[in-house]
């Protein structure tokens, strides 16, 4: 007996669209078949609606605990659901403290206590002198690592050398989590050019080299150690060549980039814009396609928001100065929208948006989701592709309204999210707050599974 079946004329499988009921059992996918023959449970017919996977976001800022004036987890959760986004992943800033210790990783799981609306995850953070740590974070539930190779943006989560990175990787090759990089290697960082108004001059002033340089090291640190290596929000083209090789090369390195890098283009940012500031930079046009082509052969394995707000003071929006502002783009509610709106210009199908948004960065952060597959946890995310929206302030749900989407008219409307085979929004509107659970890394489940016995 099931718990209750959902049926759709579009139903995206990891075999390709087609008409299907998911069977769902104790908030798992316990079968998909073409056609529900019984009557003895609940069926929910979705008709043309796609019926897919719920969407991971493996790269979220939500700043809480000591920075919740910038986001927090309430808010960041909410617009999430509201975007189809079923789990997420913390990043280790830009909350204070950050999430460098077992400590620190305390505070974050307290503050998230009865604020989740979707699923949440935390990576753990490599600092200078932290390497002793690693090994009590991965216990205790994180489910990787990032680490800077420049400036943060906060001198509280300083960057790393090589040297640092060379104690940290045998620690986390060992327990198979994966180590995420943000990769520029810059003897400069923006702050210290003088005050500028013009995006062209923020852009020439992180170029490319900075991120092939940073990728070359991680490359070569990667084979050397055997650890699991993600480059977070790739931005140069440039790359792609040593990327593919080191995959040809059967390298443990997998690469996403974002959103904004795929469906914007410096060449349309005006002057003053400093809502599309993020580090690394959106880059020209020609380089951009470049990045839609590796993205559909592969060599790019997802796309992930970096969703990164502040409050809107911090954007510089009066003096549109580039060089001062904070460099971080707020887009989670739109992740799907925007990615598809771009996506569909460029012949991708539905499939293509599953493996991008959903298995793909599910596969990173380990996690039994992002997949219409039997055993999978039965997240999902009911959505027209047809329809449009325009993106306007009333409509925002993450803390701060200040995002280059503003306006944008973009294609696709979540109609429901489900978690764990339950309803919690539908048509605009949060129904079952709350539902949202604490994901942790296999070693931590194991060992509370262990206290418990």
């Amino acid at each position: 007996m099931f718990d209750l079946a959902i049926s759709s004329n579009h139903t995206v499988t990891p075999d390709g669209i087609r008409k299907a009921s998911v069977l769902i059992r104790n908030g798992k996918i316990a079968g998909i078949i073409d056609e529900v023959k019984e009557k003895e449970f609940p069926i929910v017919e979705v008709g043309d609606l796609v019926l897919m996977a719920g969407i991971v976001d493996s790269h979220v800022h939500i700043n809480e605990p000591g920075r919740t004036d910038w986001e927090g987890f309430d808010t960041a959760t909410l617009s999430a659901i509201a975007g189809g986004i079923t789990s997420l992943v913390d990043m280790p800033l830009n909350s204070t403290p950050v999430t460098t210790t077992l400590a620190a990783f305390q505070d974050k799981m307290n503050s998230m206590t009865g604020q989740l609306h979707c699923n949440c995850g935390c990576w753990g953070g490599i600092v200078p002198g932290n390497h002793k740590e690693i090994e009590s974070l991965i216990d205790n539930g994180v489910l990787g690592f990032k680490a800077f190779l420049t400036h943060s943006g906060i001198d509280d989560f300083p960057n790393v050398t090589e040297r640092e990175l060379r104690k940290a990787m045998p620690i986390i090759a060992r327990s198979g989590l994966p180590l995420l990089v943000h990769a520029e290697l810059s003897g400069e960082t923006g702050t210290h050019y003088p005050p500028s108004r013009s995006y062209s001059t923020y852009l020439a002033s992180r170029p490319c080299s900075f991120e092939d340089k940073a990728i070359e090291l991680m490359i070569r640190l990667c084979e050397e150690f055997g650890c699991r290596t993600h480059i977070v929000h790739l931005s140069s083209a440039n790359s792609i060549e040593q990327i593919a090789d080191a995959k040809q090369r059967g390298l443990p390195l997998t690469v996403e980039t974002g959103q904004h890098y795929l469906y914007f283009n410096a060449e349309d940012i005006e002057d003053g814009r400093t809502e599309f500031k993020c580090a690394p930079p959106i880059r020209d046009r020609s380089n951009n396609e470049r990045l839609w082509d590796a993205l559909k052969a592969g060599i790019i394995d997802f796309v992930a928001t970096d969703h990164s707000p502040a409050p809107p003071e911090m954007k510089h929006p009066e003096s549109g100065d580039f060089m001062n502002a904070w460099g971080g783009i707020s887009s989670i509610q739109f992740a799907l929208p925007a990615l598809w709106t771009a996506a569909q210009t460029r012949n991708a199908s539905l499939n293509d948006i599953a493996k991008w948004l959903c298995s793909g960065p599910a596969r990173l952060a380990g996690a039994s989701k992002g997949e219409l597959s039997v055993g999978y946890d039965a997240d999902f995310v009911i959505w027209d592709p047809h329809s449009k929206f325009k993106v306007l302030k009333e409509n925002i749900l993450h803390r701060h309204k200040t995002t280059p989407y503003m306006g944008e008219q973009l294609s696709g409307i979540v109609h429901q999210t489900w978690l764990a085979g339950k309803k919690v929004f539908e048509q605009g509107r949060m129904i079952s707050p709350n539902e949202g659970k604490i994901l942790l890394g296999q070693q931590a489940i194991i060992k509370y599974n262990s206290t418990a016995l």
